[in-house]
């Protein structure tokens, strides 16, 4: 018989999950508006990418962090948003090979819309606390 606390603790799972895919989302949405070097269209594909950009970086950037700890650490954590620019590169490509229409045109792009979504972010993850 599941115990209530396990129930509970499952819900609070979702409803986080839940959450950071809607930070995510609303994030990306405000970095197609405000970068002109990234494409993303519509509702459904801003969704899906959403969940795209939060495996892609629950499972590649953990170890890309991994491997350049030593580089982040001379850069005084900098090269950080270079990974996070890495890693919304890896979601515009892997969102192609899938057919969602999220494209980015060039590194200065990504490296913009990468600073964007982490701050949208940090902001709207502030507001629901």
């Amino acid at each position: 018989m599941p115990d209530k606390k396990d129930e509970s603790d499952q819900r609070g799972f979702l409803a986080r999950l839940l959450i950071r895919l809607i930070i995510n989302s609303c994030a990306l949405y405000v970095a197609g508006l405000l970068i002109s070097g990234l494409h993303i269209d519509g509702w459904k594909t801003i969704l899906l990418v959403a969940i795209v950009f939060g495996i892609v970086n629950a499972l590649i950037r953990p170890l890309v962090s991994c491997i350049t700890c030593l580089l982040q650490i001379l850069t005084l954590g900098l090269f950080t948003l270079v990974i996070n620019a890495l890693m919304l590169y890896v979601t515009s490509w892997l969102a192609d090979l899938v057919g969602l229409d999220f494209t980015i045109d060039n590194f200065l792009s990504a490296f913009l819309g990468a600073i964007t979504v982490s701050v949208v972010s940090i902001i709207l993850s502030k507001m629901l606390k």
